[in-house]
Parts: structure tokens; C-alpha cells; sequence
């Protein structure tokens, strides 16, 4: 059999797993990406989180067993990706939030104020009750999306960047993974606008996301990897989701709520350094739901929604199963 050549159109999370993933099922693949470089999207302002049991919350049923080969997936492709849990806490006046999300996910362990002051020392003291989600994980974008791209380079396949425009030549199979972009041939795209921070902070150790509950604005913080020699951790703060199209500069209220609520999560936020501030537009169908959808030689992989990196893996499998049956990852 002929490996079919294969281009992928945009080099966010979504692309790149499906140009991993058909790459190493034998395909010829060409990335084509619009922007300067990989991950020019909202892939790169991504929290990284790995979390089927999380995520469950708000999405359909059958959400978690679908989701959870991602973490396998993202382990053989990324070593960086840390295994530590995650962590669900609310404030003593948001109770109802945190028994509410028990209710409505699996895959926990309810923690007392001892068994969160054990997983996170810094936090000691300060909640009295969590949930524990211990089979989750977490990345960094930016080490993920350049890994990513390495690899397709070791399995011959070839990254085109600042192509705005379809590369010209012949192949046997598109998959778009423009996001937000694909909206004039994706009726039902939407845009939802998230906004992040990053903060340098010192006084504050953590080693796995922490959810805080908020029945107004929930919000989530992101370790990332110490780097050595440089005082104080990198977090990421996220992430707001406002119905809006509207590209541009975060906003100032946007800004409040998720420094305050970083500031209730541990004081010593309120001493932490502004790294970046940045925001972009999630694609997103009316269920917010990841999907697929087939038009000819051109397959969609879209709606990613806030679940990239969790499930841009599983729908990349599904579509090397469908366009390469039978084979094997090499």
C-alpha cells in the first residue's frame, strides 16, 4: 500500500497531534501552519491540563473514558508531562460549589484539611476541605507544541510556517485544524474568548493544577517547571470564557477576577510578577464539543473548545483509524 500524502492544515494542538499521529501510522505529512511560528494560536496561551475526571463536570457522559487515552498519548510524546493530580478546593462561603463538582464528576478522593496541607505544604492551613483527582496530569504548552513539532521532523514530515494560504501541490487527504479560522466553512463555529496570566511568584511551591471554585468565576492556577538558577515559580492563571468573537487586549475586569482570585488561592500572589497577560479566541460548537466532520478529502478536526490538549490526541487516533486502517504506530 502507498502511504498517502497528507496535508494538515494549522499548527495549534490539534494539527500537530494529527500530523504526529499520521506520521507515525506511515503517512507523508506536510504541516501547514499561518502564523510565524508552531503554536501561534491559543494552543500557546493553553493552562496544559490533562484532566478527563475534571473536565467531566460539563461535558456529555461517556466524556472521561473517551478522553483518557490522551494521557498515555501525551506521556510517550512528551516526558515533561508531570503525573501529580489535581487539586479542587473552594473557600469556606463556596462550599456548595465544591459538593456540587463532587456530584458530577468520579475519580476523586475527598481530602480534609490534613490531606491538602500533605499534597501542598504552602497551602497549609488554609482550606478545610478539597478533591483530589489523582490520576490527572498536566504540560506545559510550550515545551509540548515544540516537542511535538520535533518529532514530525524525525518521522520525515515537513513544517511549513507563515502559509496563510493552501500550499500548492497534490494530496490524497487535508485535515483542517485552522480553529477559529475554518469558520466560513464550519457553520455552528464560534469563538469564545479566553483570557490568561502568567505570574512569576515567590513565597508559593506548587506541584500539580489547582482548581478554585467560584459559583461567578472559577479559576484555575498551572505550575510550571522550576528553571534553574531563577528565583520564585512560573503559574499560569486561567482562564475566562466570555461569548465573544472580539480578538484584542485582555480585559480589565477579566484581569481583577482572576488576580483576585489567585490573591484568595495564597497571599503570596499578591507579590508575584506579571510575566504576560495575554488572551485569544477558543473555536467552539454550540455544545462545546470537540468534533469531527468529514466534506470530501478534507477532514475537520475542530470545536476544540477548552479541551485541547485532552482531547486533540483521541480525535487525531480516530482519524488515522479512519484514513489508515490496519496499521500500526511506528
Amino acid at each position: 500500500m502507498t502511504a498517502p500524502d497528507i496535508l494538515v492544515l494549522g499548527g495549534g494542538v490539534a494539527g500537530l497531534a494529527s500530523a504526529v499521529t499520521l506520521a507515525e501510522r506511515g503517512a507523508r505529512v506536510t504541516l501547514a501552519e499561518a502564523g510565524p511560528r508552531i503554536g501561534s494560536g491559543a494552543s500557546w496561551k493553553a493552562g496544559g491540563m490533562l484532566s478527563p475526571w475534571c473536565e467531566a463536570e460539563t461535558a456529555p457522559a461517556g466524556f472521561t473514558e473517551r478522553s483518557r487515552p490522551a494521557l498515555d498519548w501525551w506521556r510517550r510524546q512528551v516526558p515533561e508531562t508531570r503525573t501529580q493530580g489535581s487539586l479542587v478546593l473552594a473557600l469556606s462561603r463556596d462550599g456548595a460549589e465544591l459538593a456540587r463538582y463532587a456530584r458530577r464528576t468520579t475519580g476523586h478522593q475527598a481530602l480534609d484539611q490534613a490531606g491538602i496541607d500533605a499534597l501542598e505544604p504552602d497551602l497549609q492551613g488554609r482550606f478545610g476541605r478539597g478533591l483530589f483527582f489523582g490520576d490527572e496530569a498536566h504540560l506545559d504548552p510550550r515545551i509540548a507544541l515544540p516537542a511535538l513539532a520535533a518529532r514530525l521532523d524525525t518521522l520525515g514530515g515537513e513544517v511549513l510556517l507563515d502559509q496563510p494560504e493552501r500550499p500548492e501541490g497534490q494530496f490524497d487527504h487535508v485535515i483542517d485544524c485552522r480553529g477559529v479560522g475554518a469558520r466560513d466553512v464550519l457553520p455552528g463555529l464560534r469563538g469564545v474568548r479566553g483570557e490568561m496570566l502568567l505570574l512569576r511568584a515567590q513565597g508559593i511551591t506548587l506541584t500539580r493544577p489547582v482548581r478554585l471554585l467560584h459559583p461567578r468565576f472559577p479559576m484555575y492556577v498551572v505550575p510550571r517547571d522550576p528553571e534553574p538558577g531563577v528565583e520564585g515559580q512560573v503559574f499560569m492563571v486561567g482562564a475566562t470564557m466570555l461569548e465573544s468573537d472580539e480578538r484584542g487586549p485582555p480585559r480589565l475586569r477579566s484581569m481583577m477576577e482572576l488576580m483576585a482570585a489567585a490573591f484568595a488561592l495564597h497571599p503570596a500572589f499578591g507579590e508575584a510578577g506579571i510575566v504576560e497577560i495575554a488572551a485569544d479566541l477558543r473555536p467552539s460548537f454550540g455544545d462545546n464539543m470537540p468534533r469531527l466532520a468529514r466534506d470530501g478529502d478534507t477532514i475537520h478536526i475542530n470545536g476544540m473548545y477548552r479541551h485541547g490538549f485532552l482531547m486533540a490526541p483521541v480525535l487525531a487516533m480516530e482519524v488515522a483509524d479512519m484514513l489508515l486502517p490496519g496499521t500500526v504506530r511506528l
